[in-house]
């Protein structure tokens, strides 16, 4: 088995000490102080995920936050390895752009580009941005899209016409170097085909174990089917300290600063969520929650404590340094390759990781630290003889 890549997260929602709400039709608020996701915080996050020996970093998509394709072509230059995940959705652009975006993405950051494929789980933010499909035919739509983007990125001239999407004599102008890695997620019955057509990692949110497996094994045998075989990934928090009780007395501070008030307003506006794994991540702290944060616990170490303000992952691995690199080995095991992680606030958790998980993921030898990318060497510049003075 190869060992685990880990990822980071770029919050371009904002971050702060605690839990910060957002995402899947609820807007960005904090029981806190939030910091603004302006560029020279976010390029200290990079720094710091760079610097303690993430991958890479997710970057989301959404109206609750800023723009991913912008804000990570801002940070390439100011980073050196650090590979960046961005989110988009297909039907709020064109394929034969998409495709163009990556290829120059690709040469100006020297090959740093990962595609979070994300069809769009929310009906009235789609309507927003101008798509007026349902949530089956948001997929349909992604299927036809990735099939003009690959078949652009095989180098052909790429004529289609879809039930959604259509393009006449689109060229190939310059490929990107290397192709980038589709990522792509989806919990409901019409993400499952288009996942094991399309996807070379499979992202999950943190679920128990045992639904992991499940979904992994949902996907692998369809794929397998079509003659592929594409790796999978976990989005989750982390908490993660020097003892247990240092890392659970941090969860229930997060939890002491929430306004109930708030919480019932964010669960009302989740609840009409059309997001399959939305729905799947409410129902793991659906009548648990009793004031403590150990209520919450669905798992050892794993906690659903941030499903309460926050949309999309609201899981988090709470615990010891040895305790988080026990489950995050346990998830490997079982299948995961990929790990994209966060925690609240960002920079100081990347440093927690950093400092006490990966240290300890390398020693098993579940994680190797990555290397600095190649540095290319200068291009000759042409001899020009300089006139002498006066001649």
């Amino acid at each position: 088995m190869s060992t685990a890549t880990l990822h980071w997260f770029l919050p371009t929602n904002g971050d702060s000490r605690h839990l910060v709400g957002g995402g899947h039709g609820v807007s960005t608020e904090s029981s806190g102080t939030i910091r603004p996701a302006d560029l020279p915080y976010l390029i200290q996050v990079a720094r710091a995920a760079e610097q303690v020996g993430f991958a890479g970093v997710l970057t989301p998509t959404g109206a609750w936050c800023e723009d991913a394709w912008l804000t990570t072509a801002m940070l390439v230059a100011h980073t050196e390895r650090l590979r960046f995940l961005v989110a988009f959705r297909p039907g709020s652009i064109s394929p034969t752009l998409a495709a163009q975006q990556a290829a120059t993405f690709q040469r100006h950051s020297g090959g740093r580009l990962l595609l979070n494929v994300v069809t769009g789980g929310e009906a009235r933010e789609q309507r927003a941005y101008g798509d007026f499909l349902d949530k089956d035919a948001r997929y349909t739509r992604t299927d036809e899209f990735l099939h003009v983007v690959r078949g652009r990125w095989r180098g052909e001239t790429v004529s289609f016409a879809g039930e959604h999407v259509r393009v006449e004599d689109a060229e190939p102008a310059r490929l990107p170097d290397p192709v980038p890695p589709i990522y792509f997620g989806g919990s409901s019955a019409a993400a499952g085909p288009v996942a094991a057509e399309h996807a070379d990692v499979y992202l999950t949110w943190g679920e128990h174990p045992e639904q992991v497996a499940e979904k992994i094994a949902w996907i692998r045998g369809p794929a397998a089917e079509r003659g592929r075989r594409p790796r999978f990934g976990i989005r989750l928090h982390v908490i993660t300290r020097d003892t247990a009780e240092a890392a659970w007395a941090q969860a229930e501070s997060l939890l002491a600063a929430l306004d109930p008030a708030a919480v019932a307003r964010i669960q009302t506006g989740l609840a009409a969520s059309e997001s399959e794994g939305q729905r799947r991540m409410r129902a793991l702290h659906a009548g648990r929650y009793d004031g403590s944060a150990r209520s919450l616990e669905i798992a050892p170490n794993l906690w659903a404590g941030v499903g309460l303000v926050r949309g999309g992952a609201g899981t988090a691995l709470v615990g010891s340094h040895t305790e988080v690199a026990d489950r995050i080995a346990e998830y490997h095991e079982a299948g995961i390759d990929e790990f994209v992680l966060s925690g609240y606030p960002h920079l100081e958790e990347a440093w927690w990781m950093g400092e006490g998980v990966l240290p300890i993921l390398a020693r098993r030898g579940v994680w190797t630290p990555p290397g600095r990318l190649p540095v290319p060497e200068p291009a000759p510049v042409p001899f020009a003889p300089r006139l002498a003075a006066g001649g």
